[in-house]
């Protein structure tokens, strides 16, 4: 793994799951001060620069960060596991969704259906191809179909991350085809 793919591991982590690991704060909404993130991550023994922190935002190929217009600020867009409200908009999804997972949890979900875990949110997909890379992820891959156009006439609200991350809170195991 290259030194600026750890970094940005270590970046998910702070901005997703713990910002103490970096000795800084996130807002009600995710954010970050971006020179106390800065200067937190040097804290720890890395070296990182706003040029180096901007190129790892821009070069990211899951679209995992985002600044406010005036990089001052930088949040996660999607997968924390802490409680913050990164402001989604509720939106109509496609028809069908798909969730990548692995074989070993099949049971579990056709019991219980998909549930956040950890997370705030069940990740979906719009096409079985990235759902298949995030179930690879985990194991034996497994990608389940999600009815999400039931979902919705059944009352079920769906987000959109920035990155394209399809989001709900829950998906019952009548709203799932597994082939």
């Amino acid at each position: 793994m290259k030194s600026n793919d750890r970094l940005s591991v270590f970046i998910s982590l702070v901005l997703r799951h713990q910002p103490d690991a970096a000795g800084i704060t996130l807002d009600e909404h995710g954010w970050a001060d971006v020179n106390e993130l800065i200067h937190g991550i040097n804290g720890t023994g890395r070296f990182i620069d706003l040029d180096l922190l901007e190129k790892i935002v821009r070069e990211d190929k899951k679209n995992r960060y985002g600044f406010d217009e005036g990089h001052t600020r930088i949040r996660a867009n999607q997968g924390h596991s802490i409680a913050v409200d990164v402001e989604l908009k509720k939106m109509l999804p496609p028809d069908v969704l798909y969730h990548g997972t692995a074989t070993r949890f099949m049971e579990s979900i056709k019991t219980k259906g998909l549930k956040p875990m950890s997370r705030l949110y069940v990740h979906l997909s719009k096409d079985y191809d990235t759902a298949l890379k995030v179930g690879k992820r985990h194991g034996e891959p497994v990608v389940i179909k999600v009815d999400a156009a039931g979902m919705c006439r059944d009352g079920a609200d769906f987000y959109l991350s920035e990155n394209g991350v399809w989001l709900t809170k829950y998906v019952d195991p009548g709203y799932l085809s597994i082939n």
